[in-house]
C-alpha cells in the first residue's frame, strides 16, 4: 500500500488532516479521541508493520 492509497483509506473512514508541518500530518475525526499521525510520502510503499500501526491507531481493520 502507498501513502497516498492510506490516506485514502483514512478520508473513506471519516478522518480529515487537522495539522501538519512539512512531511508529517495529524489526522483526526469526531468521535474519536486521538490523532494520528502519518508521515507522508506520495507514492512510497509504507512499511507493513507501520501500515497496521496506522490503521489499529484509527480504529480501522484491514483483516
Amino acid at each position: 500500500m502507498t501513502f497516498n492509497e492510506l490516506v485514502k483509506v483514512l478520508r473513506d473512514h471519516g478522518f480529515s488532516i487537522v495539522k501538519e508541518k512539512g512531511s508529517i500530518r495529524y489526522y483526526g475525526k469526531e468521535g474519536h479521541e486521538r490523532l494520528v499521525r502519518l508521515d507522508y510520502h506520495g507514492s512510497k510503499e509504507v512499511p507493513t508493520g507501520t501500515c497496521r500501526a496506522i490503521l489499529k491507531a484509527a480504529g480501522i481493520d484491514q483483516s
